[in-house]
């Protein structure tokens, strides 16, 4: 299905218990295209306990399902810093795909103000750049990251968070996402994109 298409959208699903209790919960996604239709499906598998502990820089494994029922592609997080004061513990995650085998890495790179990454392939060979902007919260308007050539002089593609209403934004913490990459950018890289969009 990735070559057919060069835009894909995220939608987390919200959680009525999280905006009751507070409590974060496994998030879910709806993976679309761009006439809505739910193409994939994405469910994050963590314990309470590393939920709870960890927030954010938790370490997970999200298992991404066709309609079908079949797991198509696995991203695999572990525990990491996402702090510039910790330069050896940077965020990290591994595409896979099918399940089991590894097609590419997202890796943080170290910087003082702004979020980069590098895309990677299986023999961890430096395909893609990402770099987003020096402050990534924003009122009423989307957070672009710009998807990049490894020299950084161009840019082939984007993931934006999308701004959703100043409700959805104040009382939950679910996200919506936009990702575009180039229509003949191959397919294990286009997966590798969209494990960056949930590291992001």
């Amino acid at each position: 299905y990735f070559n057919q298409i060069d835009q894909i959208l995220i939608h987390q699903q919200i959680e009525l218990l999280e905006i009751v209790t507070g409590f974060e919960t496994n998030n879910k996604y709806e993976i679309k295209n761009t006439l809505g239709q739910r193409v994939y499906f994405a469910a994050e598998d963590t314990n309470c306990c590393t939920r709870i502990c960890c927030g954010p820089s938790r370490p997970f494994s999200i298992r991404i399902i066709d309609n079908l029922g079949r797991e198509v592609i696995t991203l695999q997080r572990p525990l990491r810093c996402s702090s510039c004061c910790f330069p050896c513990c940077l965020q990290e995650l591994e595409v896979q795909a099918p399940p089991g085998t590894p097609v590419g890495y997202v890796v943080q790179n170290w910087h003082p103000c702004l979020p980069k990454f590098t895309i990677q392939d299986e023999k961890r060979t430096d395909i893609l750049k990402i770099t987003g902007p020096c402050i990534v919260c924003s009122c009423c308007k989307d957070i672009n990251f710009e998807v990049k050539s490894t020299n950084e002089s161009c840019t082939v593609g984007r993931i934006s968070k999308q701004w959703t209403g100043l409700l959805k934004e104040a009382f939950t913490d679910a996200d919506n996402f936009g990702i575009t990459f180039p229509m003949d950018l191959d397919v294990k890289m286009k997966a590798v994109v969209i494990g960056a969009c949930f590291l992001i």
